[in-house]
This record gives C-alpha cells, sequence and structure tokens, in this order.
C-alpha cells in the first residue's frame, strides 16, 4: 500500500468516527465510555494522518 493511498484509508476511519461520534452524541442512551473511546480513536488517526503528512 503506497503512503497516499494509506493516508486517504485513515482519513475514511476518521470520517466514519466523526459520523459515528455523531450518532452516538444525538443518541439518549449515549454511553459516555463509548464516545470517549471514539473520540479517542478519531484523534489518533488525526495524529497518524499529520505525522505521515509530513514526511
Amino acid at each position: 500500500m503506497s503512503l497516499i493511498s494509506h493516508i486517504e484509508e485513515l482519513k475514511k476511519k476518521h470520517k466514519s468516527l466523526s459520523e459515528a461520534v455523531e450518532i452516538a452524541q444525538r443518541s439518549p442512551s449515549a454511553d459516555d465510555l463509548r464516545i470517549a473511546d471514539l473520540k479517542k480513536q478519531k484523534l489518533r488517526i488525526k495524529e497518524e494522518i499529520a505525522r505521515l503528512s509530513t514526511t
């Protein structure tokens, strides 16, 4: 997998996690731990994208 395609895959995962966070936050039975975990995953991916983009 090339670097560009890897970054694109990470961006897709980041977008998917963003959507999952939004849906979970709108849910009346939202699990705060699950939302926090999704946000952490999203942040890790964002940091990885930034790291790979600078190389």
